[in-house]
């Protein structure tokens, strides 16, 4: 059959596509779990909308804005810079790409690794590469998405004397959109998370399966569990 042969011509073992699976399911499945649960439990994204929103209130009160403006450029100065940085690391892949088998001279000289197929490891080089599109396509998402909010900002109107909330359609928004910039850098920050679960499979799939539990441990812990949620909350943060 086509699939054996393709499988075969990789040298995948079952443990590399075990790996390989899981390591895709748990990447997507975390961003589906986290959105779900949040919405029930508090969470970093839903104690920060609530605090854009509250941002947004203060905003509309304010006459000079350069403060609301200035939060705007520091926040796009940071998807700027991950979008940078991705598109450096992207380089240095696509480069890699030439240099396949002195790289796989180096792995192989690697302990506690297994010896791949040049193939195979064009392949692993090839996850790291989409993995990194895709943060680029988030970071780059959330710049724009914060570059709509500064012109929203430019374009609302002026300090109401009593009654900030006579302006709810403009204040939910700006809240929406920022939060949807959040989420598209959070998704970005992510895929920098899992891509060194992704780097370990150079080295041995085990390896890959347990830097992958790892991953969502920590993504889960500090999104649901952490001392910044339970301060952000109102609660005092442990020490």
């Amino acid at each position: 059959m086509l699939f054996e042969r393709i499988i075969a011509e990789l040298n995948l073992t079952t443990l590399d596509i075990v790996a390989c699976v899981v390591f895709l399911i748990a990447w997507q499945g975390y961003g589906w779990l986290a959105d779900v649960r949040s919405r029930t439990t508090p969470s970093l994204h839903n104690q920060m909308t609530r605090f854009r929103r509250e941002s947004m209130v203060q905003m509309i009160l304010r006459d000079n804005r350069m403060v609301d403006v200035n939060v705007m450029r520091n926040l796009t100065r940071s998807s700027q810079f991950f979008a940078s940085t991705t598109m450096l690391v992207l380089g240095a892949l696509l480069a890699l790409l030439g240099y396949v088998q002195q790289a796989l001279d180096v792995v192989s000289g690697l302990p506690f690794t297994i010896k791949a197929s040049q193939r195979l490891l064009e392949i692993k080089i090839v996850l790291l590469v989409l993995i990194f599109v895709y943060a680029f396509f988030k970071f780059s998402w959330a710049i724009r998405q914060l570059g709509f909010c500064s012109t929203l900002i430019a374009a609302a109107p002026k300090a109401p004397k009593d009654n900030p909330e006579q302006y709810a359609e403009q204040i939910d928004r700006l809240t929406t959109i920022t939060s949807l910039a959040g989420i598209n850098y959070n998704n970005g920050l992510r895929s920098f998370y899992f891509s060194m679960a992704a780097m370990t499979w150079f080295l041995h799939p085990y390896l890959m399966l347990v830097a992958t539990v790892w991953v969502v441990y920590i993504l889960f812990k500090r999104e649901f569990s952490s001392r910044t949620l339970r301060a952000l909350a109102g609660g005092a943060p442990d020490h």
